[in-house]
């Protein structure tokens, strides 16, 4: 078990990695669950990425106090408007657009319901 746990969690890092450089993928997710895997696998890299200057602030931050940051809930909401706004621009079927709304609208109703 605990190779899957690492595997998954480094792919979880390269995703959040690639989310870095492209704005539609979250970076924050993938980290946190990254931090998730490893914590099941591999302490050495636990410890490395809850330590990491960048994406470190912000797993505390979920491990502790289950807090986003305004800046995460800001750009999360972005993103997830411009997905809902693309998939409407390509004539997505309405049953997708509708699925679709409802549950971005249940994600940012959890997200904005977190603590800061």
């Amino acid at each position: 078990m605990r190779i899957l746990w690492l595997t998954f969690g480094v792919i979880c890092v390269a995703l959040g990695a690639i989310g870095v450089i492209l704005p539609l993928l979250p970076t924050v997710p993938f980290m946190l669950l990254a931090a998730f895997c490893f914590a099941r696998s591999s302490e050495r890299l636990h410890h490395w990425l809850v330590m990491h200057p960048q994406f470190g602030p912000a797993i505390q931050n979920w491990q502790e106090y289950g807090a986003v940051s305004r800046r995460a809930k800001r750009l999360a909401t972005v993103s997830v408007l411009l997905v809902w706004g693309l998939t409407i621009v390509l004539g997505a079927p309405g049953y997708v657009i509708a699925i679709q709304a409802v549950v971005l609208s249940a994600v940012m109703l959890f997200l904005w319901t977190r603590p800061d």
